[in-house]
């Protein structure tokens, strides 16, 4: 599963990972926030809390908004 890495600014290109690469960023911590980009699915980031789940990690995700367009968001994801 891929899935798109939160931009550094809203004229960039989101960086796309894999689930292994997910998984080797946050192998060694005991907490981890990642911010994935709004083009990312509700369904493809609920993929990654079982993923986490079945590795007894606990992960929650949250929507952020940085503005008033209704496009302007992101999703904080705390891995633990």
């Amino acid at each position: 599963m891929e899935y798109k890495l939160a931009r550094a600014d809203l004229t960039s290109e989101a960086k796309s990972v894999s689930l292994e690469e997910v998984e080797r960023m946050v192998q060694n911590e005991v907490e981890s926030i990642l911010y994935f980009d709004r083009e990312n699915s509700e369904k493809a980031l609920n993929g990654l809390v079982k993923h986490f789940d079945k590795r007894d990690r606990n992960v929650y995700i949250r929507e952020v908004r940085f503005g008033l367009d209704e496009k302007d968001y992101l999703y904080e994801v705390h891995i633990l």
